[in-house]
């Protein structure tokens, strides 16, 4: 394990935001993993965990405690069972299964981030959830100080949840398995509109897996949703709201202010989230509030590709950022009566 003290986190963060940790550790092993959790619980030390930081928002001060990064690799493939490593670059292991032909993930090529992080949020975009794929966790239980194995139907998945981030002190994932689908080198069914508008074919239909991987990192990028180090637009965490899912009644009065804001004729985005549920588009809600592509005027701004991206323009600080997304935030909700819930995890810092 490498150790070190008062270290920079905002260059192991894609924000590139936030200030040191008292002591940073760097696991390469699941053993290491553990021995590093075990000694922070045992001493009753604060600790941060850190995967591809692509989902972390990081205070100015930094951290106080263990910020323990875990840079494990291992990418198991077996037919179509696919185990992963917790630190194993996401986007890379896409590309690795998209290569042996198989189905299941190519949809959320381009995310960036480790392979651990995927089960936490329950991961997803253009029509794919790991969810859908993911057969069960390896983690470490710091409750019992067990290794222990979740399948599935235990990890609590709905929609950017999970039972791992609704108790983010209890697992540290340290590897994540998957079952894949041999459709002779097709992708899955698309589910996903501009996907399938964009490759020609119909929603439902299947495409070689290539082309489909292909096309999605082609949208993400125009959308700033690839990383470049040489472009501020990606300089971000990706969508930093999710989609808010809104009752049969919030969704009705969601209707009527949009209608005397908009006209009668303006119809949002709406999609059915089970039990009644309406899930609608954080970022035409954003768009539609006064907060277009490229909105601000400081070092953070909102990314000139996509309204729902907001971005460190190379010179911010993570209070410039925060002061960003509470003006989105509250704007939202004067305009539309809806509150936004920031998707990237805060630390030692909140909207």
């Amino acid at each position: 394990m490498q150790e070190l003290h008062d270290a920079p986190l905002a260059p192991l963060t894609t924000f590139r935001l936030g200030g040191p940790a008292t002591r940073l550790v760097t696991a390469t092993t699941d053993d290491e993993v553990i021995a590093a959790v075990r000694a922070a619980d045992d001493a009753g030390t604060p600790l941060l965990i850190i995967g591809g930081g692509s989902n972390l928002v990081i205070g100015d001060k930094g951290f106080d405690g263990t910020a323990l990064r875990i840079a494990t690799s291992g990418f198991e493939l077996d037919g179509t069972a696919l185990t992963l490593a917790a630190g194993e670059n996401w986007s890379d292991a896409v590309a690795r299964t998209v290569e042996a032909g198989l189905a299941g993930i190519e949809c959320l090529a381009g995310i960036p981030g480790s392979a651990g992080a995927t089960p936490i949020q329950n991961v997803g975009a253009y029509g794919q959830d790991v969810s859908a794929t993911v057969t069960e966790v390896v983690a470490y239980d710091r409750r019992t100080g067990e290794t222990v194995t979740l399948p599935n139907e235990e990890c609590g998945f709905s929609y950017r949840h999970s039972r791992f981030k609704q108790h983010p002190d209890r697992f540290v994932v340290l590897r994540v398995r998957f079952a894949l689908e041999d459709a002779a080198g097709l992708s899955a069914p698309l589910k996903y509109p501009e996907t399938a508008r964009t490759l020609g074919v119909e929603a439902g239909d299947r495409v070689p897996v290539a082309a489909a991987r292909e096309t999605v990192l082609a949208l993400r990028a125009g959308k700033g949703m690839v990383l470049d180090a040489d472009d501020h637009d990606t300089w971000s965490a990706g969508s930093f709201f999710t989609n808010p899912i809104l009752s049969a009644a919030e969704h009705a009065a969601f209707l009527e202010r949009v209608q005397g804001r908009l006209g009668a004729d303006v119809a949002p985005p709406a999609f059915p989230a089970g039990d009644g549920l309406v899930k609608t588009s954080a970022a035409w809600l954003i768009d539609r509030a006064g907060f277009t592509k490229g909105y601000g005027s400081g070092p953070a701004r909102i990314s000139t590709k996509h309204a729902l991206a907001l971005t460190n323009r190379g010179a911010a600080t993570t209070e410039d950022l925060l002061a960003l997304a509470r003006e989105v935030r509250d704007g939202v909700h004067a305009a539309f009566g809806v509150t936004l819930v920031n998707e990237p995890v805060t630390v030692g810092v909140s909207l």
